[in-house]
């Protein structure tokens, strides 16, 4: 039990690291879209872009993985960052946007590799301890919502090229990362491990709490994307300064962060599908307040309940998915789920810039709505299957 909880302090630091990046280029990526792009109706495909980047490399970040071991692999994505640090840095001086999009593509195999930093928690930690595990790492984001946002405020204008500072400031954090990565010690692959297969792959997905952990972790972080995305630029549209924006993603962030130091232990108390639940509840709190005006208390109440909701879904989607695998299928089982997560991404980013351009902020949260209803859909589902097992048992 120390090692897990060492490994998860480290795994906590890294996960805080890649939020740091993570919250800068929420912040920033679409406003450098839209002082780059000539159509400004492309001014998120930066985000898309770097969601890209992590949907073409998150399935071989998981096997690569499980051949060379997490703190190789976790390495591996932190230098591949590093390139798309330095391109993206390059694309603002020179002014070029498609290239900015292109370095966006391999800054975003970063957030690949890191995404997996729960799965390396939960799958070294005990049963009892795992749900604790992950959710403690996956909090190790809250620094990054304070952070990330406030680096980028600093480092905006430091040079004068606008943006170019906080870019470069990015590659300083991966190296951080890098560093503290080798205080992780989990136990490499065994032997021939890489080659168990174990069940094929469309016989893990079809599993019912399969399904319904990648609806719950793969639509939620849609949502969350498809709104926060968007965010900064309709605060800019409605006259809110670049400050005010900054510190609603910040407090975003935050929110999607802080709970995890409690939403462990919701899991163990009151069961992982009802603590789902709450997040699709939140989720349509978060929509009505965003409906209900476009003043600054109305984007940040919004946020922070997006946020809320986003951390119930995606830590409860994460430990409900542990259920379905086996030691020797972890990687293609967690590969496939986070590749579903990421193309999820990759077209709400997109779809945010678009529907916001030709239709505006009121729509957009209209749109968020059905994907929504079909989570609690999914979870109402996999609660009344499991109240049906005991009795028919």
């Amino acid at each position: 039990m120390i090692a897990a909880k060492k490994n998860v302090a480290v795994l906590a630091a890294c996960q805080a690291l890649l939020f740091t990046n993570n919250a800068t280029l929420i912040a920033l990526n679409g406003l450098v879209g839209f002082a780059l792009a000539a159509d400004k109706r492309l001014a998120t495909l930066p985000v898309t872009s770097w969601v890209v980047g992590g949907a073409l490399t998150t399935y071989f970040a998981s096997l690569l993985m499980k051949r060379i071991g997490r703190r190789a692999g976790f390495t591996v994505g932190a230098a591949v960052g590093i390139v798309g640090a330095l391109i993206c840095a390059w694309a603002i001086y020179v002014g070029d946007f498609w290239l900015f999009c292109f370095g966006a593509v391999v800054f975003g195999a970063y957030n690949a590799f890191g995404q997996y930093y729960r799965f390396a928690a939960a799958d070294a930690a005990p049963v009892d301890f795992r749900s604790k595990a992950i959710s403690l790492v996956i909090a190790g984001g809250l620094v990054g919502g304070l952070v990330g946002p406030t680096l980028s405020r600093w480092t905006r204008g430091l040079l004068p090229t606008d943006f170019l500072g906080a870019f470069l400031a990015l590659i300083a954090m991966l190296v951080l990362v890098m560093l503290v990565l080798r205080l992780l010690h989990i136990p490499p692959p065994r032997p021939g491990e890489a080659k168990e297969g174990g069940r094929p792959l469309g016989e893990i997905v079809r599993q019912p709490a399969y399904i319904v952990a990648v609806i719950g972790a793969g639509l939620g972080y849609g949502i969350m994307n498809l709104l926060m995305t968007a965010t900064p630029l309709a605060m800019g549209v409605c006259g809110h300064p670049y400050g005010a924006a900054a510190t609603v993603i910040s407090w975003h962030v935050v929110a999607m962060f802080a709970p995890s130091f409690v939403t462990g232990d919701l899991v163990r108390r009151f069961g992982v599908l009802n603590v789902m639940m709450a997040g699709v509840a939140l989720n349509f709190a978060c929509v009505a307040i965003a409906l209900a005006g476009v003043e600054v208390a109305n984007f940040w109440f919004a946020l922070v309940l997006l946020g809320i909701g986003w951390n119930f879904l995606f830590v409860g989607a994460t430990t409900l998915i542990t259920e379905t695998y086996r030691p020797e299928e972890r990687a293609k089982a967690q590969g496939a789920n986070d590749l579903a997560i990421f193309l999820i991404m990759a077209v709400s980013s997109f779809a945010s810039g678009v529907v916001l351009e030709a239709r505006g902020w009121e729509m957009l949260n209209y749109l968020a709505l059905p994907f929504v209803a079909a989570i609690g859909i999914a979870v109402a589902w996999m609660m009344l299957r499991r109240r049906r097992a005991p009795a028919a048992a």
